[in-house]
């Protein structure tokens, strides 16, 4: 029993896991999938079995970051590709507000969803809420972010924060040979992935004993937020006590490097950092020369997370949790003993696009400022 059950999570992640979400670099199966101990176990969803034309309900918390954006073009993008089976597509926006995406849910529920697709503003205020929904019938597929109980969603599509958060941590403990002052600086307070990736970090960093974290400051994944931060950080711990910055994303870790240059530190000498996503993120490392390790959370997972929908609403088994790939970039030398790159910083930094370029939309010749594509009436 728990060999064909393998063989069909193996199966249904394959399935799961199109060209177009494989970059430069790794293109196997995703390491989180490959390394997770736990079964991933496959969800029936022959009961969520209907007639297409579907109507699927997507209730985003935000669009308040160059992440966020782009991650919900790749919503888009994916909702362009199933146009033969999905009839409406009703989008509502939280604007990071828990309760009104609460109010935001109720509202879609009440127009006929077949299906609620749902990147929750927090784990823990969205969770109830799903777990009814779920319980009347109606699947949940939640995406980039999760809630508490796995029983709230048939399925979660993620990039893993965890395996994120550990490579990064053990690539930065690994390049101080184990010895040095830190400053962390996660993303949102309470959204699952700067949560998740903050304590996976600090289960790193705990296994040495010689790294010291200075300050943790929550940034909201906000250039300007990780700038004015870490310049404050400086200012009171001075720039040459500061032996690296983790940052869990390259939204606040651009701000931070910024915080550097503007306090006079430049080139090779700013600390090592770490943060992926942003493209700024890779020119600055890129131009400065310090080390550097980026790993993006791929905004490709929302067009995965459509594909993911269509299929539970076919009623064909899905996996609980999905792992899209990502890429591990490193400026070059600057390997460790346990992280590798898969791409090495100057073959992966889009020199001559905008710095506010998300990396890893999965869309083909992406430009947000243009992006379209067709979408049900």
């Amino acid at each position: 029993m728990f060999t064909s059950q393998i063989k069909l999570s193996l199966a249904v992640v394959l399935a799961f896991l199109p060209g177009f979400l494989f970059a430069q670099g790794y293109d196997g199966l995703p390491r989180t999938f490959l390394w997770n101990p736990n079964f991933n176990e496959v969800v029936d969803t022959a009961d969520f079995a209907g007639e297409a034309p579907y109507t699927i309900g997507f209730s985003n918390a935000s669009q308040g970051d160059g992440w966020l954006g782009t991650f919900y073009h790749s919503v888009e993008y994916g909702v362009s590709q199933n146009l033969d089976k999905i009839g409406r597509f009703i989008v509502t926006d939280a604007n990071g507000d828990p309760t009104k995406q609460i109010s935001d849910i109720q509202d879609l529920l009440e127009q006929d969803t077949d299906l609620l697709l749902v990147n929750p503003a927090t784990a823990d205020a969205l969770d109830p809420i799903l777990g009814r929904t779920m319980r009347q019938g109606v699947p949940v597929v939640t995406v980039a972010r999760r809630v508490e109980s796995d029983t709230s969603f048939v399925s979660f599509i993620t990039a893993s924060d965890t395996a994120l958060a550990r490579m990064s941590a053990t690539w930065m403990a690994e390049t101080l040979d184990g010895s040095g002052r830190v400053v962390l600086l996660p993303g949102l307070a309470g959204a699952s992935p700067a949560e998740m990736r903050l304590q996976a970090a600090k289960e790193v960093f705990a296994q040495f004993p010689g790294i010291e974290i200075v300050d943790t400051q929550y940034t909201g994944w906000s250039p300007a937020n990780g700038r004015q931060i870490m310049a404050a950080i400086i200012q009171r711990e001075g720039a040459e006590n500061i032996d690296g910055v983790w940052a869990d994303s390259g939204l606040q870790g651009s701000g931070s490097v910024e915080a550097f240059i503007g306090a006079g530190v430049t080139g090779a000498d700013i600390p090592p950092h770490t943060g992926g996503d942003l493209n700024g993120m890779y020119q600055l490392a890129h131009e400065n020369g310090f080390p550097f390790a980026g790993i993006d959370y791929t905004p490709s997972i929302g067009a995965a997370s459509v594909h993911l929908a269509v299929d539970v609403l076919e009623g064909t088994p899905v996996p609980q949790r999905l792992d899209v790939n990502f890429q591990v970039v490193i400026s070059p030398g600057d390997e460790t003993r346990s992280i590798s790159a898969d791409v090495l910083l100057p073959d992966y930094v889009a020199v001559d696009r905008p710095g506010e370029l998300i990396m890893g939309s999965g869309i083909p010749n992406y430009d947000p400022t243009n992006f379209s594509v067709e979408l049900p009436n």
